[in-house]
């Protein structure tokens, strides 16, 4: 006789996730979430690629996928959610990757409640970030780079910047997800707004997920991922800072370079984003 199995069921938990570009304050905005009891926020994680990987196992390119119906498919999908997020007693669980701007199709077939906040940040100041961890670490080749010592300045920007790059595929997914059907579970938080006003800024995006308000602090800020970083060659990539306050810098980039790069934070110009985008 056959097992009789329970029906699946979808997250017990209610699920969002952070994305958009790196150095933009993903893990900043995440460790502030924390403070939240009611909620489950940390650094990148490792589910987006999970995801990706299982819908590509579960293709036509397995043989066995002819046993395999969408309907599968989708249980199987959201069961990697129950079971990664398993062992919180959060009430909501916000997930964070690059990735997750290109899969907002996906989402919202899965999650109709679930919302996506974008972080961004102007492109030169993205690659500046990247490039200041290169020279603070001069003797820790990084694994953005596959541990490769030696370059340059332009020979790094070039690679982040390509479409498969660390900054290039992700901004490529940003504005597929500005764009598409689904821009109206999409917010854009600006790193700017993050650490200018946070208080405005999380009041924003509370109003945005249908939470309510909570009273967070933006002092003694507790969220330390040293030894991730460590083992990953680029200490500081996911640093925190105690305080939550707007830094301003000379830029590392030579000019040309910055320039190439200037024009590209599109959701500053009214006219080229959709009306009903959400911008903080």
């Amino acid at each position: 006789m056959t097992a009789a199995f329970p029906p699946s069921t979808s997250t017990r938990q209610a699920i969002h996730f952070i994305s958009g570009l790196p150095r933009s304050g993903s893990t900043l905005l995440s460790a502030l979430l924390r403070q939240n009891r009611r909620f489950e926020a940390g650094m990148s994680g490792p589910l987006a690629g999970l995801f990706n990987a299982l819908l590509g196992q579960m293709s036509a390119r397995n043989e066995y996928s002819v046993f395999i119906d969408d309907a599968r498919r989708e249980r199987m999908l959201r069961g990697l959610f129950d079971s990664f997020y398993a062992d919180t007693d959060a009430e909501v669980v916000f997930d964070t990757n690059r990735a997750w701007c290109a899969s907002m199709p996906a989402i919202a077939h899965l999650f109709p409640d679930a919302k996506v906040i974008a972080c961004v940040r102007d492109l030169p100041w993205v690659i500046d970030s990247i490039e200041r961890l290169v020279q603070r670490n001069v003797f820790s080749p990084s694994s953005i780079f596959d541990y490769s010592a030696g370059g340059t300045v332009y020979t790094r920007a070039n690679a982040v910047a390509a479409q498969d790059g660390m900054v290039g595929g992700p901004f490529d997914a940003l504005k597929q997800a500005c764009f598409g059907a689904q821009r109206d579970r999409l917010m854009l938080v600006r790193y700017e707004s993050l650490t200018t006003d946070p208080a405005a800024t999380l009041g924003a995006i509370y109003d945005f997920i249908d939470e309510r308000p909570f009273d967070h602090h933006f002092d003694g800020i507790d969220y330390d991922v040293t030894e991730f970083d460590r083992r990953a060659g680029t200490p500081g990539l996911h640093t925190v800072g105690r305080t939550v306050t707007p830094s301003t810098r000379d830029t590392l980039l030579p000019p040309d370079l910055f320039a190439r790069f200037a024009d590209d934070a599109f959701w500053r110009h009214a006219d080229r984003v959709p009306e009903e985008l959400r911008i903080v």
